[in-house]
């Protein structure tokens, strides 16, 4: 049975998937004007892109802008990402760099989530995710490929693997280079669902073919969807807006 993750005001693995919004920008004061934008926009989860930080590496910069974004965005769960070269972020840390800043910021608890690429390496993986639970910060492990549909059986794989590995939230992305493609990943996110799911999961295809996987996680049982404001994190984001109708009118007709 999946367990439903309480972050905040926020349930998530119930009902209509809910909506995240990336804060994707170099500067702290473009981070800090875009996330003062949102006021009015419907959404859950905010997530910081850090590795489009200008000042990643500093680690007391970082935690300066959290406080600030925090204090622009008061109960809104932060959802705190650093996402690798290797499944299409912006930068690169070594793995001792990429451990302290997760274990950092968590300690700081000024995020509500951290994200932990699956593929970091055991060891690594189960450091943030213990230093994140003892204060009190939920984990969403990830995968994403770029370039292709791993089959269904590999995508069910990482999923659970995930679980086992101790994570609140496991989550994929990956690219279709066609229709079939978004079939597989639709057929994995819901056998998942059906057969392994112990936590909540988000999947989604990526780019213009696979839309279809960010607006329908309530049919096939994917928790989370991430929209966009100003600028995308990922190809295939829908404007916040439009996803919104979708998700309730798609959840009226259920």
């Amino acid at each position: 049975m999946i367990q439903t993750v309480e972050i905040k005001n926020m349930k998530l693995g119930e009902g209509i998937p809910k909506i995240c919004i990336p804060l994707v920008a170099k500067t702290k004061t473009e981070i800090l004007e875009y996330a003062k934008n949102l006021e009015g926009v419907t959404l859950d989860v905010v997530e910081l892109r850090i590795d489009h930080f200008e000042k990643v590496e500093n680690i007391e910069a970082v935690i300066d802008l959290l406080k600030s974004l925090r204090e622009i965005l008061k109960e809104t769960p932060i959802l705190f990402t650093f996402r690798s070269l290797k499944e299409g972020g912006e930068k690169e840390l070594s793995i001792a760099q990429y451990v302290k800043l997760n274990c950092e910021v968590a300690k700081s608890r000024l995020v509500d989530l951290v994200d932990v690429e699956l593929f970091s390496g055991d060891e690594y993986v189960k450091e943030i995710i213990e230093v994140a639970h003892s204060e009190g910060v939920k984990v969403i492990m990830s995968n994403h490929d770029f370039f292709k549909t791993p089959e269904k059986n590999v995508i069910i794989e990482r999923l659970v693997r995930m679980q086992e590995l101790g994570t609140d939230i496991a989550k994929i992305a990956v690219m279709p280079n066609t229709l079939k493609d978004v079939l597989v990943l639709l057929e994995a996110t819901l056998e998942m669902k059906e057969n392994h799911a112990k936590v909540p999961v988000v999947t989604m295809s990526m780019g213009g073919k696979g839309v279809i996987s960010r607006v329908a996680g309530e049919i096939f049982g994917s928790a989370l969807t991430f929209g966009a404001v100003n600028k995308v994190s990922a190809p295939g984001q829908l404007e916040a807006k439009k996803l919104v109708t979708i998700l309730e009118t798609l959840h009226e007709a259920l």
